[in-house]
């Protein structure tokens, strides 16, 4: 991977960009303000190829690392079946604890993926769906696969996601404790898989919508959230949502990453990605399921 580029970033294009792949506007538009704040479009062509998705940049673990077994699955969802990816250590010797990892809205993805091989490094059954299988699968594509997820039922993408906890609590290589971990629209879905998917014993979500007050009533298990400092979409759920965690006592892990922004732990995008933040709040998503998952 290259070096850590967030800082280099006028933020006003990093804004811009969360506001394009999150909104529905068109790329024109997008690509017409960020030659604005860059001054020419030569500046502005070496702009987004920073801030846009890099598959080979943000790769960690080679798709062919021998220790690993990869491929996809297809498991029962709610409109048919699901694909998905699948990655394991090659030398387990018994079942091992599953992970649920859930990508952001464009579906599944290169970036996803690689963290699913990166969590099953760790030890784990790294199971990564995508929502979007029931109208032909994400795509790498961003502004394709944001339309194809907006054009798409999001309860019915939701809902063959989450049916990934059973499936992957209930095939023979896992031991049965199941976790689920999510980034953006994914970190709101490891949410509600605490509080509607009784397999599920840890989650963790990045940068993720909060639970809605009848949702935190039914979570009996801890959760971890990783926010953006300056991500204020999100950032505004939060003193409602601690409320209601800590009104019900629920035990959960709040970290917070200052100057960091929505999306810092893709690796795939040179300026969203802060490493220092990504790489704390990746070792403490992992150092929490081994106790909650592994012991």
């Amino acid at each position: 991977m290259g070096r850590d580029r967030s800082r280099d970033m006028d933020p006003r294009v990093v804004d811009l960009y969360n506001d394009y792949i999150h909104g529905d506007m068109p790329r024109r538009a997008f690509l017409k303000r960020v030659v604005e704040i860059a001054g020419s479009a030569a500046a502005a062509t070496t702009l987004i190829a920073l801030v846009e998705p890099d598959w080979a940049w943000g790769q960690q673990v080679h798709p062919g690392d021998e220790r690993l077994e990869v491929g996809y699955v297809e498991y029962p969802g709610s409109t048919g079946q699901v694909k998905a990816y699948l990655a394991k250590p090659a030398d387990a010797d018994g079942p091992l604890p599953g992970i649920l990892a859930i990508h952001e809205n464009r579906g599944l993805n290169a970036h996803i993926e690689d963290v699913a091989r990166r969590t099953a490094l760790s030890g784990y059954v790294a199971l990564a769906p995508d929502g979007l299988t029931y109208v032909g699968g994400g795509l790498a594509d961003q502004e394709a696969a944001r339309d194809r997820f907006s054009a798409a039922d999001v309860a019915s993408i939701t809902a063959d996601v989450m049916a990934g906890v059973p499936y992957l609590a209930e095939r023979e290589d896992c031991s049965g404790k199941v976790g689920a971990v999510g980034f953006c629209y994914g970190g709101g879905v490891a949410l509600l898989c605490a509080a509607r998917e009784e397999a599920t014993a840890a989650a963790v979500s990045f940068y993720g919508r909060a639970l809605s007050d009848e949702d935190v009533t039914r979570v009996h298990i801890p959760l971890m959230m990783h926010y953006a400092g300056e991500d204020e979409r999100i950032n505004t759920m939060i003193p409602e949502f601690r409320a209601a965690l800590d009104a019900h006592d629920i035990a959960y892990s709040l970290n917070m990453y200052p100057g960091t922004g929505h999306g810092f732990h893709n690796d795939t995008s040179q300026a969203r990605y802060n490493a220092d933040a990504a790489t704390l709040a990746w070792r403490r998503t992992m150092q929490f399921f081994d106790f909650y998952l592994k012991a």
